[in-house]
């Protein structure tokens, strides 16, 4: 069933997605100081490439130290609201209706990612 999901979901509009994410992380790792958030696009284009069956969950707070705080305020200021807004506003979209609610929950699992990247890990669920 997770395979069905995930073609669907590739199908109408998350290969879309992903290409944006995936280009958006390439612009951000032209710059230098881009880089740490280039890498949490990259990965939030990964999820949005096949999100039936993956999970995000907080990784240890030692490998990003105090750092990853302040790199999220960053990353909502510069960004990340919108992102999270957008996954916010097509997941209510498809909730309305009964057969768009698994797709509708992808959406709000990104969106919980897209809210704080650093300190969180992508489990690709092949």
């Amino acid at each position: 069933m997770k395979i069905l999901g995930n073609i669907i979901w590739l199908v109408f509009g998350g290969l879309e997605c992903a290409v944006g994410y995936f280009t958006g992380s390439l612009a951000l790792a032209c710059t230098i100081i881009g880089i740490p958030w280039a890498w949490q696009t990259f990965r939030l284009g990964l999820l949005c490439l096949w999100p039936f069956g993956s999970s995000t969950e907080s990784a240890s707070s030692a490998a990003m130290g105090c750092l990853f705080l302040p790199l999220d305020l960053i990353w909502l200021i510069f960004g990340g609201f919108l992102v999270l807004l957008s996954h916010l506003f097509w997941g209510c979209v498809l909730c309305i209706t009964i057969v768009g609610i698994p797709w509708g929950r992808q959406h709000f699992k990104m969106m919980r990612f897209a809210l704080s990247p650093f300190g969180r890990r992508v489990s690709i669920g092949l």
